[in-house]
């Protein structure tokens, strides 16, 4: 966090989610191995010319701004980082990884006054 005389900012992590799954695992999400997004701040990212299914998009997207925030190291959400596909046959799961930290400063992300 920012001392006093500094404008209030947090930092979140940036986020990639890949998609994974073992060699000989069914796909039937349309995706492939290594298909992947970025989370940066509330911005998503994806590769020019690839798409991503609003399924899969979905099974993971309660636990991104969680994921993006600092946790307890003996908290799950530090740990755990693979998200099962929504299709109970698809074989693929999206694998959360912590890039770097990003600073937000806080007068440009909300317009309520801070506590």
């Amino acid at each position: 966090m920012a001392s006093s005389d500094e404008e209030p900012s947090f930092e979140l992590y940036d986020l990639r989610v890949e998609v994974v799954a073992p060699p000989d695992g069914k796909i039937y999400c349309g995706a492939k191995v290594g298909d992947h997004f970025e989370l940066r701040g509330e911005m998503l990212y994806l590769p020019p010319g690839q798409g991503f299914s609003i399924y899969s998009l979905a099974s993971v997207l309660p636990l991104l701004a969680a994921k993006q925030r600092e946790t307890d190291r003996n908290d799950w959400m530090t740990s755990d980082a693979e998200i099962a596909c929504p299709d109970p046959l698809c074989a693929t799961r999206l694998r959360i990884t912590r890039l770097a930290k990003r600073r937000f400063r806080r007068s440009e992300t909300t317009g309520t006054k801070a506590p």
